[in-house]
This record gives C-alpha cells, structure tokens and sequence, in this order.
C-alpha cells in the first residue's frame, strides 16, 4: 500500500505542476478486474505423500506457488495525459482462487501491488479513444503451503495491455481493457527447506478490466 500511495502522489505531482496546459487530461479512477492464471502459475500441484525421510520436506521450485485459479479484484488509476501520451500509476488487490490441498483455510492466493508506466492514444474520436499501456509492476503475494505462511519479496515485473477510454461528458470515461501481468518472485515458506537459496517461480496472469474515471475539468477527454 505505501509503494502505491506514493506512486500516485507522484503522479499527481506531476498533474498538478502541468495544470496550465490546456491539452492535458488528469484522472483518477476505480476498476473491477478479472483475472486469469497462466504458465506454472496455474499449474495442479502434484499429491503429496508425508514419509519418514529428510526429502519430503524439500520444496520444489514448481510445487509451493501453483494450482491457482480464476479470480476477482479491484484496482485504482491515476494518471496524466499530455496529447497522445501520457503516464499512469495504479494499484492491483487480486484474491485467486487455489484448488490444492496445500493452500491456506481460505483457498486462495492474495497479490497486491503497484505499477508506474506509459499510456498511448491512439487517433480515434473525442469519444473513443483506443490505447495501449506497459508499465512496471511492484507486487507481492501471500499464501500457504502446506500449513505454512507463504510470502514472496517484492520484484519488478512488468504489465502491457489495451483497451478503450469511452468518453462520458467530457467529464468521465468508461474503460474497459484487457493486460498481461508477468513476473517471477523468490518464496519463501517458514519451517521448510528450500535446500539452497531460495526459490524462484512465476505468477503470471491476464485480467479483463472494467474501469470509471473522472477528468478534470480543462483538459477533459479532449486529448
């Protein structure tokens, strides 16, 4: 949460400082998303036999972070546009659903995070306006395995998508759009040996958002 807050300040910062242009476009808006497991992310996780042996308490690097399934969550966006580009901050909450014995009582996955990046607009009317997004992401996910609390550092990753701002009034705009979120994080689950350093894996998704921003003012959706 403190890594998005600050992200947007800057962005509004930013905005702010720009507010005599007339061309600009500063918003602020919310967004539900739904998102889509892929790669080792989604992965079943293999039936896990407890013996009496040193091995069955080894984690492989394909086995503590998998068999994640569909999900929902929200988002908030802020952002300035200056033309046909612009930059953007947002901040992701995704709960994924997990169909394994070895995730938590509530059955799920938790990431969070923030993203700073660069948005283009393409040529399109005062009331559509089609675009494309990347950016890198700041996210964390928790977890269970096995009992155990599961938690990843937060790595750079990275998001790239596209969508469609539909002017409302000139004041609002409906957003709907689709984005690739990739990333690779070091786990780590307490009580249990990595036999090394720690692992690595993927938890990469898509999502299909739909988002509602407000525009100021002066710059609108006139971009």
């Amino acid at each position: 949460m403190k890594t998005a807050f600050r992200l947007l300040v800057v962005v509004f910062a930013l905005a702010f400082s720009a507010i005599h242009l007339s061309a600009q476009s500063i918003s602020l808006g919310l967004r539900g998303s739904g998102a889509f497991p892929t790669g080792g992310f989604s992965d079943a996780v293999p039936v896990y036999t407890p013996v009496n042996c040193p091995a069955c308490n080894t984690v492989g690097p394909s086995s503590a972070m998998a068999a994640a399934k569909n999900g929902f969550g929200y988002g908030l966006d802020a952002g300035l546009q200056l033309g046909i580009a612009g930059v953007y901050a947002s901040f992701d909450h995704i709960t994924f659903d997990c169909a394994s014995y070895a995730c938590n009582s509530d059955g799920n996955y938790k990431l969070m995070g923030a993203t700073a990046g660069v948005k283009l607009s393409m040529p399109g009317s005062s009331i559509l306006r089609p675009f494309v997004k990347g950016g890198v992401t700041f996210n964390q996910l928790e977890g269970a395995y096995n009992g155990s609390e599961l938690k990843t550092d937060r790595k750079p990753g990275y998001e790239v998508g596209v969508g469609l701002d539909i002017g409302i009034l000139g004041l609002l705009s409906f957003s709907p759009q689709a984005r690739y979120v990739g990333q690779n994080f070091k786990y780590n689950v307490p009580g249990i040996s990595t036999a090394g350093a720690e692992p690595t894996q993927g938890a990469n998704y898509y999502t299909f958002d739909l988002g509602l921003s407000v525009h100021n003012p002066l710059g609108g959706m006139k971009h």
